[in-house]
């Protein structure tokens, strides 16, 4: 368990290094290492470690080749996890370092004091191309990736649905193409909306979708019956999160849904479970990295309360059995407005 980071840190070298992307073809050791200025014994060393885990394979004494498993690697390849690997690799990881200063600080001072405490900045900070890596990583698969949170949010009947912090626009795009008579709005930070526009446009949904730049925190557009946020609440402490649920409320009409798609952290956990520890991880990387948290199903209805909401029902997100892309980690959780 304590050496899980080595392969992270091994690939994050490898990309960092431009080593898939110069593997044009078989290359020795001593090629690649003036092709990318490397100490031709180190990367000798580096390159034998990611021949054992089938990125790499030896094609000759000192020569290496590019696998089909290690092509992702590469910055221009259509399926690339470039900006994957430096996110969870090197960026985030690194502000896991801190965590048990995280802990001693509590959710709203963790992450900065740890750095203070510290006394050196991030590597967030010191990316210059962290902000294209963060949207590169969360910009979603095409519409079928999405299929199975469609499903649970069971929206058929809606006539406008808006889809708050919805990035790239993948899961919008899912929900206009399942239900043609159906509007969309899709609201995010400006940055966030430049790939949805460009997907929307290309799925012949543009005229359909209205794209409004807003901070969800100080306010959220008007007009929808059905306002849907999909792993956005996790990343806001509990004051921040109440501030937008607040203006869900004062956004949305007398009959309308709100959906929130989240993880549920269970109320205990007697024993080890794979799925229950990538929840538990995941909250961890909330209080490492941005302060917020995941939260229980008392949690989530307190919180929904404070902002004027009633919890109606939690259901859990499957798999879609044809592409089995959809995480069942995640949970919708509908709330409608309290009766006053």
């Amino acid at each position: 368990m304590a050496t899980g980071f080595a392969r992270g840190k091994l690939l994050c070298a490898a990309v960092r290094l431009g080593i898939a992307d110069a593997l044009i073809r078989p290359m020795s050791v001593d090629h690649l290492a003036a092709e990318i200025d490397a100490d031709p014994g180190a990367l000798g060393r580096l390159l034998r470690a990611l021949a054992t885990i089938g990125i790499l394979e030896g094609t000759a004494a000192d020569t290496y080749a590019l696998t089909a498993l290690g092509g992702p690697l590469r910055r221009d390849a259509p399926d690339s996890v470039w900006a994957s690997v430096v996110f969870w690799a090197d960026l985030l990881a690194d502000q896991w370092t801190y965590l048990d200063e995280c802990v001693r600080a509590g959710e709203r001072e963790g992450p900065a004091r740890a750095r203070t405490a510290a006394g050196v900045s991030s590597r967030w900070a010191r990316e210059p191309e962290a902000s294209a890596i963060f949207h590169a990583v969360f910009a979603e698969a095409g519409p079928e990736a999405n299929l199975a949170y469609v499903e649970a949010c069971e929206i058929s009947s809606a006539r406008v649905v808006a889809d708050l912090g919805g990035a790239g626009g993948g899961l919008v795009s899912a929900i206009l193409g399942a239900f043609p008579a159906l509007r969309g709005v899709l609201a995010d930070r400006p940055e966030a909306l430049v790939a949805a526009r460009e997907r929307l446009a290309a799925a012949g949904l543009g005229d359909r979708c209205e794209l409004t730049a807003c901070d969800l925190v100080e306010t959220v557009p008007a007009g929808a019956d059905v306002y849907l946020m999909r792993s956005v609440l996790h990343g806001y402490e509990d004051p921040a999160a109440t501030a937008i649920l607040e203006n869900c409320r004062a956004a949305i009409g007398a009959g309308g849904r709100l959906l929130v798609i989240e993880c549920v952290v269970p109320d205990r956990v007697q024993r080890a479970d794979p799925r229950v520890e990538a929840i538990a991880m995941g909250d961890l990387n909330m209080l490492a990295v941005t302060g917020g948290r995941e939260r229980t199903r008392s949690e989530w209805e307190s919180l929904l309360a404070r902002a004027g909401f009633e919890l109606v029902e939690v259901r859990p997100v499957g798999c879609d059995p044809a592409s089995g892309l959809a995480s069942d980690q995640h949970s919708v959780i509908e709330a409608r407005p309290a009766q006053a």
